[in-house]
């Protein structure tokens, strides 16, 4: 049993043969492992699992993987609720040894709202870190279920984080025996903050990032003496790279390391629950006084999110200071109207798991030209996982609209998406079907801001995003790249029938080639492959395939639905016309095609900034007000 008391971090008692090495695959889904990779993961999963039931501990579970690492918990006998954190063992040295210093990194932190340090081990090569669980779900699922945090809620959000804030700086000690460096958390987010709704409360978790400060709040050299200020340490940033889509522009670029990353990561965070997105970049677009915040406070948090420092300084200063009065206003929880989708949504209960993955293309005609590329040098993994790969170079809004797709794939949700940007305005076609009704006033929001972030991106092309389900990919195997996939006799591509109104004009089908080929896609198919896709395209329906060629590994994404039920034997020979052509994919790259229901095209004119809409100064009087219009007894 681990130690669950005391500050310091004991060692583990642990057989040596009780955890073995440990990996779990970076991909977004399970389902869209290779045969091999899949099963190695399961296998690994199940071990980590019985080797801490042997430890004593009980209700293990896997509850999260990163780039660096994955996370399970568990509880002990006494019903201690714990936290167990692995590195990937394929990992480079230096970037196994973190999990260490995040230990010492969080022992150094004590506050009521950051779960404490139990223990850190190292087992036959394999590092683990031990932590106190806090209750509760963490904020970017809760925003996920609820859609746009209250603005009551986002306050009392707003008022504990900066009480954290204000411990991690150390400004307040007069003892100079007790002289403790500042200490930048580094990745401040929605899902690095579990929130327990029992309590209202959050708790501040993953210390991954942290680093002590080089730089005091007010940008002053942080040093221990002399010698330390004259070292070269202090030439080059300690800082590590939190997630790009909340930390600031100052730590992104790699500036010393100061308090100011993590106001600027709780403004990102802030700003992402009170309009419902999964990131920092579109408050230019949605601006904070636009969210029905009160006005200081949305004030206040757009100048956090300014692009000019001395704003964001200032404002900074003003939410450390002014946060404790803020939160004592008056604020109750006011009724929200229903909010009606921009674009049709479709939602039903879903008959079976969903795997929610987003394909998008054509995105290079959202990145600005001569942008010149200051990050190449920076050598991190989420960096190329989650930015580098795909929105270095682009504006803060189009980051922010690429980001509130991914957000959509984040439901169980599958259909497509066609965004064209034009002089006049924006066209959107799109088929969005949610398979769990209880979340579809949340992904109504998602919807929303994805349709308004696209209104106030001023450029001419066209975007496509797939939204399939992962469980429904067909994998195949081969040696290598000289050999063909070879498709089993069993393997079929899966669809739906569901007939349409017989008034429904045939003639606005949403065609596969109108758009013609994809510049940013780059596995040529074989003829005999578009031959079939042809001929689907004269058929009612809607869905999408894509290709997916790998030296030894092909995946086919697809999701399929017949609206012509009297032509379901023609539908089905073309699918299975195409998986017969698959030997002839020669190769590597992806390659998508995508059908609209029918043409049902939405447009939308541009607008640059959403209009200013404050809380109410007096909410009691504003209620009573709002009852009387309704005809609702105020009693």
């Amino acid at each position: 049993m681990l130690p669950g008391s005391g500050r310091a971090a004991p060692r583990m008692h642990m057989s040596q043969a009780s955890l073995q090495q440990f990996y779990i695959p970076e991909e977004q889904s399970v389902y869209l492992l290779s045969q091999d990779d899949a099963r190695k993961l399961r296998e690994w999963v199940a071990l980590c699992q019985a080797q801490l039931e042997q430890l004593g501990y009980r209700d293990i579970e896997l509850i999260g993987k990163g780039a660096y690492g994955f996370v399970f918990a568990g509880v002990t006998a006494t019903h201690q609720r714990y936290v167990f954190k692995f590195t990937r063992v394929t990992l480079p040295q230096h970037l196994q040894d973190r999990l260490e210093e995040e230990a010492f990194m969080l022992e150094q932190v004590e506050h009521p709202r950051v779960p404490r340090l139990v223990a850190y081990q190292r087992v036959r090569h394999q590092p683990i870190l031990v932590m106190e669980r806090a209750p509760g779900l963490n904020l970017e699922e809760v925003s996920l279920n609820e859609g746009r945090l209250s603005p009551r809620l986002v306050v009392r959000i707003a008022d504990q984080l900066a009480d954290i804030l204000r411990v991690l700086r150390r400004e307040h000690s007069t003892d100079s025996t007790d002289w403790r460096r500042p200490v930048v958390h580094g990745d401040i987010k929605p899902s690095n903050l579990v929130y327990d709704a029992a309590s209202e409360t959050v708790a501040l978790i993953d210390w991954g990032s942290s680093v002590f400060a080089q730089l005091d709040a007010q940008l002053q050299f942080v040093h221990a003496n002399v010698m330390e200020l004259m070292s070269d340490n202090l030439q080059q940033t300690n800082a590590r790279l939190g997630d790009v889509y909340f930390i600031g522009e100052d730590q992104l670029n790699g500036a010393l390391s100061s308090p100011r990353f993590d106001e600027q990561g709780v403004a990102g965070t802030l700003y992402a629950l009170a309009s419902a997105q999964s990131c920092r970049f579109g408050h230019r677009a949605i601006p904070a006084t636009s969210l029905g915040l009160p006005m200081e406070f949305a004030r206040m948090l757009d100048r956090m999110l300014d692009p000019d420092p001395e704003v964001r300084l200032r404002a900074g200063d003003y939410f450390i200071r002014e946060m404790p009065r803020m939160a004592k206003m008056v604020m109750l929880e006011l009724p929200v109207a229903t909010e009606l989708p921009l674009v049709p949504v479709w939602s039903r209960s879903a008959a079976r798991g969903i795997d929610t993955v987003v394909y998008s293309s054509r995105k290079s005609f959202l990145r600005e030209e001569g942008v010149e590329e200051t990050l190449n040098d920076v050598n991190d993994v989420q960096l190329d996982r989650y930015y580098r790969n795909f929105m270095q170079g682009m504006g803060e809004t189009e980051k922010a609209f690429l980001a509130a797709v991914s957000r959509l794939g984040k439901y169980p949700v599958v259909g497509g998406l066609a965004v064209r940007w034009e002089a006049d305005g924006v066209y959107i076609d799109s088929s969005l079907n949610l398979h769990d009704p209880e979340r579809k006033p949340a992904f109504i929001a998602a919807v929303n801001n994805m349709v308004t972030l696209a209104r106030a991106i001023h450029r001419q092309g066209i975007f496509k995003s797939c939204l399939f389900n992962a469980r429904d990919t067909l994998h195949l195997e081969r040696e290598g790249v000289d050999q063909p996939f070879l498709i089993a006799p069993t393997m079929r591509l899966a669809y739906e029938v569901s007939a349409v109104p017989e008034l429904e004009d045939h003639s606005r089908l949403h065609s596969y080639f109108e758009d013609g080929p994809d510049p940013e896609e780059f596995l040529v198919l074989p003829e005999a492959i578009i031959s079939s896709l042809e001929a689907l395209n004269e058929i009612h329906h809607t869905g999408m395939i894509i290709f997916e060629a790998l030296p030894s590994h092909l995946k086919i994404h697809h999701h399929y639905r017949l609206l012509d039920p009297s032509r379901e034997r023609e539908f089905r020979d073309r699918l299975e016309d195409i998986l017969d052509a698959v030997r002839l994919i020669e190769g590597l790259g992806v390659s998508g095609f995508m059908k609209m229901p029918y043409k049902d095209t939405r447009f939308f004119p541009h607008v640059a900034r959403q209009p200013d809409r404050y809380y109410p100064r007096d909410p009691r009087a504003w209620l009573v007000r709002h009852q009387a219009e309704r005809g609702e007894d105020p009693g």
